[in-house]
């Protein structure tokens, strides 16, 4: 089974930044755990759905056809605990592109009853791993040559709605044709 730390993209610009949405509900069994009495989202998965969201926005810099894993946090700081009946928005923006992975910066906003504050920031860098017929040592590395069966990542994007918000930079909207993706209705 595949976590999902990000309901749904209110923004994304190919190339550029996105902002994903996470709803934390008292009827969500991981939040029960960490603290027997006080139930609060643990930091560990604001920080998926931080990279969730930024790798995201990576891997539509390679098509969706790459591997991007997770490399490494670079930064990563917390500065309050997101409890039941609060949202997160998570804002990613691309900073530093190579040939070999990006870099971006991530901010969680948590919101409440009690208002709006900065809950998490992080810089965190995605490697992109060739898996190209030209690298003819990846299959000898054991590499995949994709992370996510198409289908699956189809359904994944429509679900949390990228391609419903999802704009290039020029302003034209993304499609999952663009990306050898299934059109699902």
């Amino acid at each position: 089974m595949r976590w999902f730390w990000v309901d749904r993209f209110s923004e994304y610009v190919a190339g550029s930044h996105a902002r994903g949405l996470k709803g934390v509900s008292l009827s969500d069994e991981f939040i029960h755990g960490h603290w027997d009495i006080y139930p609060a989202l643990p930091n560990s998965l604001i920080a998926e759905g931080m990279a969730q969201t930024a790798g995201l926005l990576v891997s539509e810099m390679y098509g969706f056809k790459e591997l991007v894993v997770l490399a490494k946090f670079t930064k990563l700081s917390f500065n309050t605990l997101v409890r039941p009946s609060e949202s997160l928005e998570y804002h990613a923006t691309i900073g530093r592109a190579l040939d070999a992975g990006a870099q971006c910066m991530v901010t969680a906003t948590a919101r409440g009853i009690e208002g709006e504050r900065l809950q998490a920031e992080a810089e965190i860098f995605f490697a992109r791993l060739s898996t190209s017929e030209a690298d003819s040592g990846a299959a000898q590395k054991g590499l995949p040559p994709r992370l996510f069966d198409p289908a699956d990542l189809a359904r994944w994007l429509y679900v949390t709605g990228i391609f419903q918000v999802g704009v290039r930079q020029d302003g034209s909207r993304m499609k999952p044709q663009d990306y050898d993706l299934p059109v699902l209705a």
